[in-house]
């Protein structure tokens, strides 16, 4: 299931798709494990033991968490039945019927907001866009450590952002209460050997890493990066031009959202009120 060892060089080269990294700077097991991160979309049919998946959640809470609310929950969903429904709602991917583990990760006030009801203390601070973005904040940081953990014992992985698709019907699923709101799924599963996908080339730091205040990206940086990813899109069998066929696609309008337009509602309905 371990890929075999590369230098940093190479896990630079391939990450940006261009060579001339000079990787002087020694790597450890962390970094190389993370320049190798690729998205797995085709698992083989071997479930995820508990044991196996408490260990990445205990990763995912030992993560950074905002003065230590900890506003993350986790749903591991196994039934066969519902996995079917989520896949539905998800625009109707398969790997979230195959995955040997999908959790639903959700950004969650209930469990503080009844804390200090219970103990008669007022809630109204909750009630701010800030308090929303940080258990997003926190979702997103826990998440990822369980991605990166699941990675580590040889597992894939793939995010599922598509699970906002039809938001109301997953937060009914799932059954989640007042102040929870599904953020993503995480399908994690030992990857097909015929799963096609490989290290997807990333912008380049030029345009990313900005020093002491922000600059505007280069076009003949983006140029560059077109033609980069474009050589990786081509050899998955996929549209080509990251501007015409991804970018635009996304940002020209609302039909780009898949039904997320109407995300802001869905809050509200979840007692955020967004101040």
């Amino acid at each position: 299931m371990r890929e075999e060892r590369r230098t940093v060089r190479d896990l630079l080269e391939r990450r940006f798709g261009v060579a001339g990294h000079d990787g002087g700077t020694p790597g450890t097991e962390v970094v190389e494990l993370l320049l190798r991160h690729r998205t797995v979309r085709t698992f083989l049919p071997q479930p995820v033991e508990e044991e196996v998946l408490r260990l990445i959640v205990a990763a995912a809470q030992s993560a950074s968490t905002s003065a230590n609310f900890q506003f993350t929950s986790v749903v591991s969903v196994r039934d066969p039945a519902r996995r079917d429904r989520l896949a539905v709602y998800a625009g109707d991917q398969q790997l979230v019927r195959d995955a040997g583990a999908f959790l639903v990760w959700v950004a969650d006030w209930s469990r503080s907001v009844s804390i200090a009801r219970a103990h008669g203390l007022p809630t109204g601070g909750a009630d701010y866009l800030d308090s929303t973005v940080s258990s997003i904040v926190d979702v997103a940081l826990a998440a990822q450590n369980a991605a990166v953990a699941a990675e580590s014992l040889g597992y894939g992985i793939t995010f599922v952002g598509a699970l906002r698709n039809r938001v109301d019907e997953v937060c009914a699923e799932l059954e989640l209460p007042e102040w929870t709101f599904p953020l993503f799924g995480l399908a994690i599963g030992v990857p097909a050997p015929d799963d096609p996908a490989d290290v997807k080339p990333r912008l380049g730091q030029d345009v990313v890493l900005h020093q002491e205040t922000y600059t505007p990206p280069d076009p003949g940086a983006i140029a560059d990066y077109r033609r980069r990813i474009g050589r990786y899109y081509t050899e998955q069998e996929k549209p080509a031009d990251w501007v015409q066929d991804r970018l635009a696609w996304r940002i020209a309008d609302k039909g780009g959202l898949d039904g997320r337009h109407t995300i802001r509602d869905s809050f509200h309905r979840q007692g955020f009120p967004l101040k």
